[in-house]
């Protein structure tokens, strides 16, 4: 039996029309599933809780929808070992299918899950951080991380622009638009960054940090082009000291990832590290927006996720 969690929202609408595909698929081979239709935001969630308590050895999970649906479902999961996961996007973004190569069409995708022998395991990652004097927590398949990226992620939760190109097929391009809007007015901040309990590194003017686990955000900007999710680290790109009008010119080396060349661009690996800043930043996972925050702490969950590849 496979449990498929659908969102039909998913790229403009796109995703209902895979389903539809899909559905036939399984029909016509006489292949048992039963499907989880979400009807709002964080429904997912839910779902991916339900299907958890089912009373099996192992439970086979395929997601239908884009980046925002697999992080709900991830963080409904609390039973990580029995679930055999498999992915078909149908976003907008895709960040996450781009990174694991997934990139058939829907029925190609389906095939391949249904005719997975072994599972393979790949990271995840998971960032803390306290509101309200709770602490906080989210698990991220993609990305995690501070400042304009993030900033650029809230804008598109409900940006008009990201409906209007999804309508066209080009979402994936909302997020260098809502860059270059933003590059003009972005905030930075004094920061101070602590990799594997190493020494504190202080950055001034730090434009944003990204806990890349895969190579990509933002629709495919390659943010740490030698990141893979199967190494059990993160790739930490880290932007900072640049003046507003200089990262105009900078944002084309960036989307085509050659910037890491210039100075003002770090990346580290490690398997954890913590960031303070003098004053809040959003911070955003998978592009889903968390909170306005001073103090955030991420580490990479080696292995935790067995996906159907």
């Amino acid at each position: 039996m496979y449990h498929f969690i659908v969102n039909n929202t998913s790229g403009g609408g796109r995703s209902k029309r895979v389903w539809e595909e899909l559905q036939n698929y399984l029909l016509e081979h006489e292949i048992r599933y039963k499907a989880h239709f979400t009807e709002y935001e964080g429904h997912a969630k839910k779902l991916a809780d339900r299907v958890c308590d089912i009373d099996r050895e192992k439970v086979y999970l395929i997601v239908v929808g884009g980046d925002g649906t697999l992080n709900e479902v991830l963080n409904g999961m609390h039973d990580f070992e029995k679930i055999r996961f498999g992915y078909i996007p149908t976003g907008s973004g895709n960040d996450f299918a781009r990174g694991m190569k997934i990139n058939g069409t829907p029925t190609e995708n389906l095939e391949r899950i249904l005719q997975a022998e072994e599972t393979t395991p790949i990271d995840l990652g998971c960032v803390s951080w306290v509101e309200e004097g709770q602490k906080e927590q989210k698990i991220f398949a993609i990305s995690s991380g501070l400042g304009l990226d993030a900033d650029v992620c809230k804008q598109a939760l409900h940006s008009g622009l990201k409906k209007a190109l999804n309508r066209l097929g080009l979402g994936s391009l909302t997020y260098v638009c809502l860059t270059i809007k933003s590059l003009f007015t972005m905030p930075t901040a004094e920061a101070k960054i602590v990799f594997d309990d190493e020494v504190e590194e202080p950055i001034s003017r730090m434009i944003f940090i990204a806990g890349m686990n895969q190579y990509c955000e933002g629709g495919g900007v390659p943010m740490a082009p030698e990141a893979v999710a199967t190494d059990g680290e993160f790739s930490v790109c880290c932007g900072y000291g640049v003046a507003r009008w200089r990262t105009f010119f900078l944002l084309p080396f960036l989307v085509k990832g050659k910037h890491t060349g210039f100075k003002c661009f770090d990346i580290h690996n490690c398997r954890k590290f913590s960031v303070d800043l003098e004053k809040p930043m959003v911070l955003h996972a998978d592009g889903e927006y968390c909170g306005d925050v001073t103090h955030a702490e991420f580490r990479c969950l080696s292995g935790k996720l067995n996906i159907l590849l």
